[in-house]
C-alpha cells in the first residue's frame, strides 16, 4: 500500500479539490500520511492567482522533490491552477514531477498513481469541466465541526486583474439536491458550520435554467438538520437577487454575514477593472443589503496599485471605507500578472507606493475595526469553540458568527474549564476588544 502526503496550496475553493482528491485516494490502495518524509507519493495542489501564490507553490514542488534523493519518495504530481496555467511547459521546467492534472482533472489522480497501469501520460490538461458532486468521496479536512461547500466552479466576469476564468473555466453551477445532499452528508459526519465558496456566490444558478438560484440554495441548506452556521462568501457586487437577501434575513441559521469582495471604489479604477459596476452602484447595493438585513456584517477587500491609480482614486477609496464602515476589510497590491489584460496596460504603479498604500488603508480600517468591536465589550455573544491556539496550545479561541474561520480574526476564551472543548457553542461574555480579535468568559 502506497502512502500519500498531500500538500494544499491557496484559497478554499483549491482545498475542496484536495479534499475530494483525498477521498478518492481512501478509496484505492492508497495510506494518507501527515509526515512528507514517510511518503512514498506526494502530491502537490498549487495555486496560481497572482505571483507570490506561484512562487509559493514551485518552491513547494522543489521542496517535495528533494526528497526523491533524502527520503522514500518514488512518485511526485503537482495538481491544479499553476498547472493549467502554465501546460505542458512544466514537463521541461520541473522534471522531477511525475504526473501534472490540471484544474478540471484532479478525479484523475487514482488512476495515475495506480502502479498496476503502465503507460499512463505525464501531463493531463484540457478545458476546465469537471466539478465534483455529492457522490465524490470527499473528506473534510478542515475542522470536524466546520467545513466549506463549492457551490459552483469557475466565472463569466473578465475582471481586467484576474486570471482565474483562465484557470477554472466558465461558470458552471452544482444543483441544489446535489448540494443539500452533500451538505446532508457533512452534517451527519459532525459539521455545526457550513462556509459557502465559489468564483462567484452571486450567480450561483443562473446557468442551470431550473429555477435555482442563491436564496433557493440558501433556504434548502437552511433545512438540513444538524447544522447551525450557514456563512456566504465572494457575493459579487452586482446582481444580487433579492431572494437571497430575504433568506439571509430570515433563516436563522444562515448568519447575517455577507462577503462581497468590491476592489476599488474609484469610478476610473472600477471602469479600468472591468467590474461592471460603478461608484455609485456599489453605494447602492451595500444600502439594499443593510436595508435588508439589520445588523449584517459585511466583509469586502480592495487591490491598490492598479495601474493607473492616482493619489486621488487612492484618496477616493479611503473617504469610501471610512463612510462606509465595513466589519472586515482585506486589502491586496495588485501584481502584473501575464495573460490578463491589466498586464499591459499604462501607469504600473511603483511598488513602494503600492505597500504604502496598503498599508495606510488598513490603518484606517483598524481604526474603524476598532471602533467597532469595542461596541461588544460587556455584551453577551454566542461563540463555536474552535479548539487550542495556534499561538498558544494551552489557550482555547472561538469565534463570532462574524467570524469566517481563518480570516477574521478570533475570540481568546478565558475562565475556561474541562467542559469546554472544540465543536460546542458556549455563552461567552466579551471582556476586551482590539481592531481584529476579542477576549471573552464562558459564562454558559
Amino acid at each position: 500500500m502506497d502512502r500519500v502526503h498531500l500538500v494544499s496550496l491557496g484559497c478554499p475553493k483549491n482545498r475542496v479539490d484536495s479534499e475530494v482528491m483525498v477521498g478518492k485516494l481512501r478509496q484505492g490502495p492508497f495510506e494518507l500520511v501527515d509526515d512528507p518524509q514517510q511518503a512514498d507519493v506526494i502530491v502537490v495542489n498549487t495555486c496560481s492567482f497572482i505571483r507570490p501564490a506561484t512562487e509559493e507553490s514551485i518552491d513547494t514542488v522543489l521542496e517535495m522533490a528533494q526528497l526523491k534523493r533524502t527520503g522514500k519518495l518514488r512518485k511526485l504530481v503537482v495538481t491544479g491552477c499553476m498547472v493549467q496555467r502554465y501546460g505542458n511547459a512544466l514537463e521541461l521546467e520541473l522534471p522531477e514531477v511525475d504526473h501534472f492534472l490540471g484544474t478540471g482533472e484532479y478525479h484523475r489522480i487514482a488512476d495515475v498513481l495506480d502502479t498496476r497501469a503502465e503507460g499512463v501520460q505525464k501531463t493531463f490538461i484540457d478545458t476546465p469541466l469537471y466539478i465534483h458532486d455529492e457522490l465524490a468521496p470527499r473528506v473534510n479536512s478542515w475542522a470536524p465541526h466546520s467545513a466549506y461547500l463549492k457551490l459552483s466552479e469557475g466565472c463569466d466576469h473578465r475582471c481586467a486583474f484576474c486570471i482565474i476564468p483562465q484557470l477554472r473555466g466558465k461558470m458552471r453551477s452544482r444543483t441544489v439536491p446535489s448540494l443539500v445532499a452533500e451538505a446532508r452528508r457533512l452534517a451527519e459526519e459532525g459539521v455545526l458550520e457550513l462556509n459557502l465558496v465559489s468564483q462567484d456566490s452571486t450567480a450561483y444558478g443562473r446557468d442551470l435554467n431550473d429555477g435555482s438560484d442563491l436564496g433557493v440554495l440558501l433556504r434548502a441548506l437552511a433545512r438540513v438538520d444538524g447544522l447551525r452556521w450557514i456563512r456566504l462568501h465572494y457575493v459579487y457586487p452586482m446582481g444580487v437577487p433579492e431572494s437571497a437577501l430575504r433568506a439571509i434575513a430570515e433563516e436563522e441559521k444562515v448568519l447575517k454575514y455577507v462577503d462581497i469582495p468590491l476592489q476599488h471604489a474609484s469610478g476610473p479604477m472600477l471602469k479600468a477593472m472591468k467590474r461592471g459596476v460603478s461608484r455609485d452602484g456599489q453605494v447602492k447595493i451595500l444600502q439594499r443589503i443593510r436595508d435588508a438585513i439589520p445588523g449584517v456584517t459585511l466583509r469586502t477587500t480592495f487591490i491598490v496599485g492598479f495601474p493607473g491609480e492616482s493619489d486621488a482614486d487612492f484618496t477616493e477609496l479611503c473617504d469610501f471605507v471610512e463612510t462606509e464602515s465595513f466589519d472586515r476589510v482585506g486589502v491586496f497590491t495588485y501584481f502584473q500578472e501575464d495573460g490578463t489584460p491589466a498586464a499591459s496596460l499604462p501607469g504600473q504603479v511603483e511598488e513602494q507606493v503600492k505597500k504604502a498604500r496598503q498599508k495606510e488603508l488598513m490603518r484606517r480600517q483598524a481604526t474603524i475595526s476598532r471602533r467597532l468591536h469595542k461596541r461588544l465589550v460587556g455584551t453577551e455573544q454566542v461563540v463555536l469553540v474552535d479548539g487550542p491556539s495556534k499561538e498558544s496550545p494551552l489557550v482555547l479561541v472561538g469565534r463570532l458568527p462574524s467570524q469566517a474561520p481563518d480570516v477574521d480574526g478570533a475570540v481568546w476564551l478565558t475562565e475556561v474549564d474541562e467542559s469546554v472543548h472544540a465543536g460546542q457553542f458556549h455563552r461567552v461574555r466579551i471582556q476586551k476588544a482590539t481592531a481584529h480579535d476579542f477576549v471573552g468568559e464562558v459564562i454558559g
